[in-house]
């Protein structure tokens, strides 16, 4: 039988309202320097990150005591509650489809957890990141290394490989209006957990571009030659 989008989420975050303590517990002391690294050449002193299902609170903290900015949010309103208190700031009960920023964001930090969107609401959910973002701003993301859309141990998960990031983006660039999403770095890592290093993942840092205004003229504005104007980027 064949599960709702819907469904899906609400089993996925009643996982983790029941388990917020033993996994905030068990994440918060995975070495992500690495991939914190790789998101981090790319933003000023002072950027304003968005932490998109912060989980633990982990990596706001880090983010927080390097000098960032931080906004964390997190679909399960036990660990936002756990996550609140650990940062000593609040952590927003929000869902991904509830992002509605317009340019607010330098960058966004969505590590493990774009992976519990079902497959067919990805492209909408990543447009909304991109939204979400200045010009130029950038997004990082990780998924688990594979090709199917699972469920193991109550949580569902979408597995990416590198094509199905491609084809995700391709995807959401129809729902974006003047700006897409350029994939500067795409790299295969093992889990950084105690005990995991066989499960591999996709990690994705993508900067924010926008199009240049290009029309043939005012009367040929519905008909715009897409694959022109795609391929006019500042």
């Amino acid at each position: 039988m064949k599960i709702e989008s819907r469904e899906k989420e609400k089993r996925t975050l009643s996982y983790y309202d029941e388990n917020a303590s033993a996994f905030c517990e068990g994440t918060r002391n995975a070495d992500m320097s690495e991939m914190r690294g790789r998101f981090r050449q790319y933003l000023k002193p002072g950027a304003l990150i968005l932490d998109a299902g912060c989980g633990s609170g982990r990596d706001s903290k880090f983010f927080m005591e390097s000098g960032y900015r931080v906004v964390a949010i997190d679909g399960s309103e036990k660990i936002c509650r756990l996550a609140s208190k650990y940062l000593g700031q609040e952590v927003q009960c929000r869902r991904f489809e509830e992002i509605d920023e317009k340019e607010v964001y330098d960058g966004i930090w969505a590590c493990a957890s774009l992976l519990h969107v079902p497959h067919e609401l990805l492209p909408k959910v990543i447009a909304r990141l991109i939204d979400a973002l200045v010009d130029g701003g950038v997004l990082y993301a990780s998924f688990k290394y594979g090709e199917e859309e699972r469920e193991a141990g109550g949580r569902y998960f979408t597995d990416l490989r590198e094509e199905g990031w491609k084809k995700v983006l391709e995807e959401a660039e129809e729902e974006m209006k003047g700006s897409r999403l350029e994939t500067v770095e795409c790299f295969v890592t093992g889990d950084v957990r105690e005990g995991r290093g066989g499960e591999k993942w996709l990690n994705v840092v993508g900067r924010k571009v926008r199009y240049k205004n290009w029309y043939m003229n005012d009367a040929d504005e519905k008909c715009c030659n897409t694959e022109k104007y795609k391929n006019s980027i500042k």
